[in-house]
């Protein structure tokens, strides 16, 4: 039986929340370890801006727990649980969980392979979905998939939004075609209709993960990060993906509202672009939690603001420093995960 088959299906991320998951970074798997202080900082930034708004459950390795315990003392919204793991980045190796008509939760656990096997070693980021699912006792969806949660967004009436660099990456199911796969999706999310953007940003080694890309603000309303230099990889990038979502229509026949948000300037970091991203936030229960970059970023950093504040007026924008991490490769969608 598939969740499909028992009308469970996956909700929209703005969707009420009983909880957020986010794992507590890994030395020895960083890019740039001489950073780990300064991530462990964004990291707890955004558990702390997450707290303000709902439960957060911190996923630790053992010798972490104490330190990170410390760390939130007294924060009564926020509560470590140990599951060992290689490196931190639970949108993509966590649960996707998904709920039936009785709002019954349960959780899909995907094939996880550290992004087409770009990072080893991944066999304890493989088994982290499972023991989060078992511990909180919920029904358990095992997909013969591999596939990362910050590569589909949905909206809840049907439709899901993905990228054919990242789905359709020969390092990921190659023995799959595509129609292959949108049948698994449509199985374990209960969705109807994909909509295929073609690439991700520019620079980005998940390999054109939606998240960084485009989201869905309400059924019938997408939100787009646009670049409007024409000498920027990313200005063909979104030009393309813009008139992809002009010319779609979702699972119920709408013509899809579009709104843009302007990218952040360029910027790199050892010689390597970062992968700047306001579509990199995250719903909260009230709220939203947006990464702003600062400096040169200034302006842009205040346009995402209010185009979010326009588009969700009854949810409260909540900004943390998008550069805390970014050089690890991902921002603050990309360390969550939402339990409904």
């Amino acid at each position: 039986m598939y969740p499909r088959d028992l009308s469970y299906k996956m909700p929209p991320e703005w969707a009420p929340h009983t909880r957020s998951f986010i794992s507590w970074p890994v030395k020895a798997s960083m890019v740039h370890p001489d950073n780990y202080e300064t991530v462990c900082a964004g990291y707890a930034a955004t558990i702390r801006a997450m707290a303000e708004f709902e439960p957060v459950t911190v996923i630790v390795n053992e010798e972490d727990k104490a330190k990170v315990e410390a760390l939130f003392a007294g924060n009564d919204r926020v509560d470590c649980l140990v599951v060992e793991h290689n490196d931190a980045w639970l949108r993509d190796n966590g649960p996707t969980f998904v709920v039936n008509d009785q709002g019954d939760v349960a959780g899909v656990n995907w094939k996880f392979n550290a992004w087409g096997g770009k990072y080893s070693p991944w066999d304890l980021d493989d088994a982290v979905a499972p023991q989060i699912i078992e511990h909180y006792g919920k029904r358990r969806f095992d997909a013969p998939l591999v596939m990362e949660g910050g590569s589909l967004h949905v909206d809840g009436e049907g439709t899901l939004l993905t990228t054919e660099e990242c789905l359709l990456n020969p390092n990921r199911n190659p023995e799959l075609s595509r129609e292959q796969i949108e049948e698994y999706l449509k199985r374990y999310l209960s969705v109807e209709k994909i909509i295929w953007l073609n690439r991700g940003l520019s620079g980005d080694e998940t390999d054109g993960h939606v998240d960084n890309v485009a989201c869905f603000a309400a059924p019938g309303k997408v939100i787009i990060q646009v670049c409007n230099d024409p000498s920027d990889d990313n200005y063909a990038i979104s030009q393309e993906n813009l008139r992809i979502l002009r010319e779609a229509t979702d699972a119920k026949g709408r013509k899809l509202e579009i709104i843009e948000i302007e990218q952040p300037p360029y910027r790199e970091y050892d010689g390597d672009r970062l992968t700047l991203s306001y579509l990199n936030f995250y719903f909260v229960n009230g709220g939203i939690v947006l990464p702003v970059f600062g400096g040169d970023a200034e302006e842009t950093d205040r346009k995402a603001v209010e185009a979010l504040q326009a588009a969700f007026p009854d949810r409260v924008i909540r900004t943390v420093d998008g550069m805390a991490v970014i050089a690890e490769g991902g921002n603050v969608h990309c360390t969550t995960q939402q339990m409904p």
